[in-house]
């Protein structure tokens, strides 16, 4: 409340819909309120009003604000935005009238008022103007989980509130990436919401709660709702994950995960959807350990040497009707756990396993990204690892890429038991790149030791390269500048000189 003299202006929240769920507080700046404002459609009743009817006085000023639209079209010269906008300054006009006057104003909200309210749009023009006060008020999302009678969010849970009004794929990608949620302005959204949660694979856990605590209330499996009767005040709910009872179940599947090169920040949110929706996690522990412990979710950690072991773990748990993620880091089609699940799943026992791959950032990506923009042309991707393939394929593809002058991402350049190869590749490389030659060191990109390098490439030292860095190495073509705050950035241009 803004300092100086008694408070002129209040937003009322009156909670989601049942009189006695208003609180004290409420009840009290209505019953001392000169004018008491409501919004309505223009059909005139006003849900809001017909809560907080019975704490009116005969001698009360009304205002009823009242929408000239609701989802109609307009001929409104700045289209529905606009036509509301005049309506929200006008209204806000008619209440300054009292408030001048010296008449305090009290805005009935239902729920609370600035959480999704149309209150808020007065207390944007006039809280700057006027002494206010806010009452919070009982949401319709606390009122839906108290009438399912389930938790909402739990531990370490995340809940989203989403409108329903957003595009159906950002509705997926949002679904398939939070623990808890709640779809508010269903009504005519609800096919598209159904849709969303369908998509992010959550349909099955989905709520329904229509008119919460309100007559005519209703709540069910969201699955089962008919569309066509469903109102705008209604809401799809996913309750907390935690001690939910076991999901069932008609086959199982591998999803063979992408975390990207470091932790949360680089997933997708289609991959960490598939993360919190698995019954077992399956990977190399490092890659594991990324991902938030769940109850009741089981973790099958491993070496990071035993990939053909791991994906016939990962298949026949799933021939038991699991639904399994392989944890991969980067992107798992990218020397990773995509090909060591499919190449197991081509077997004759395997082939009913349904098997998908989510792709994630690559650790190439990731350290072009932070050095600028060195695969901004043609580039090649090598592993110089000789575990699965013979040192004399790897010198042959480099010499191949680079007498192509492509732009050459290495990685797995070195280990403790592999300490000699950058120094062969750099050497091979100097037989057909110029000595100056960009070269970017991006280690452990996005994790705690990150590191970004320029150097040219007669300078690399191999003894500064491990298994975490991968290596960028430019063409002809590739520039680097120093910018004005003293940062080196490294870009190869998009247009190849004409020979």
């Amino acid at each position: 409340m803004p300092a100086g003299g008694k408070v002129l202006l209040y937003g009322v929240g009156l909670g989601p819909g049942d009189p006695s769920l208003m609180t004290v507080r409420a009840v009290e700046v209505i019953a001392a309120a000169d004018v008491v404002a409501y919004h309505s459609a223009r059909h005139g009743r006003s849900i809001a009003r017909s809560i907080a009817a019975k704490h009116l006085r005969a001698d009360h000023i009304e205002e009823p604000l009242v929408y000239p639209l609701t989802t109609e079209t307009t001929d409104h010269p700045g289209g529905y935005r606009g036509a509301l906008n005049d309506f929200y300054e006008e209204a806000a006009a008619r209440l300054a009238v009292h408030l001048d006057a010296g008449r305090t104003v009290a805005v009935l909200a239902e729920g609370d008022p600035l959480f999704y309210g149309s209150y808020q749009h007065m207390h944007k023009r006039l809280a700057h103007r006027y002494p206010t006060e806010v009452i919070p008020g009982v949401t319709s999302v606390s009122a839906a989980a108290a009438r399912l009678g389930e938790p909402l969010v739990e531990a370490d849970e995340v809940l989203t509130i989403l409108p329903g009004t957003l595009p159906e794929e950002e509705l997926t990608a949002r679904l398939a990436a939070t623990d808890s949620a709640v779809v508010m302005k269903l009504g005519r959204t609800f096919t598209k919401v159904r849709g969303a949660l369908e998509s992010s694979g959550r349909l099955d856990e989905a709520r329904y709660v229509e008119r919460a605590t309100m007559p005519g209330e209703r709540t069910g499996a969201l699955a089962a709702i008919d569309p066509e009767s469903v109102p705008y005040f209604s809401v799809a709910v996913l309750p907390s994950r935690i001690d939910a009872a076991p999901r069932e179940h008609t086959r199982g599947e591998v999803v063979v995960v992408g975390t990207g090169p470091a932790g949360p920040l680089w997933l997708t949110p289609e991959s960490r959807g598939a993360l919190a929706a698995a019954d077992d996690l399956v990977g190399y522990v490092t890659y594991v350990d990324r991902v938030p412990v769940r109850p009741g979710q089981l973790r099958h950690c491993s070496d990071n040497r035993v990939e053909s072991e791991r994906a016939e773990f990962a298949l026949q748990l799933a021939m038991r009707g699991r639904r399994v993620a392989v944890v991969s880091g980067g992107d798992p089609g990218i020397f990773a756990m995509a090909t060591a699940v499919l190449e197991v799943a081509a077997r004759p026992e395997y082939a009913d396993v349904p098997v998908r791959v989510l792709p994630g950032v690559t650790a190439a990506n990731a350290a072009a990204a932070r050095a600028g923009a060195p695969l901004g042309h043609d580039y090649a991707t090598i592993s110089l690892s000789d575990r699965l393939k013979p040192w004399e394929v790897i010198a042959e593809r480099l010499r191949a890429a680079a007498s192509a002058d492509l732009v050459l991402a290495l990685y797995n350049p070195g280990s403790r038991s592999r300490t000699w190869q950058v120094g062969k590749a750099r050497d091979l490389l100097l037989e057909i790149r110029a000595a100056e030659t960009p070269v970017v060191l991006g280690r452990d990109i996005g994790g705690p030791e990150e590191s970004v390098r320029i150097v040219a490439l007669g300078e690399l030292d191999p003894a500064e390269v491990d298994m975490r860095t991968v290596l960028l190495i430019g063409s002809s073509q590739t520039r680097t500048v120093r910018r004005g705050n003293g940062e080196r950035i490294v870009w190869t241009p998009r247009r190849y000189p004409e020979r």
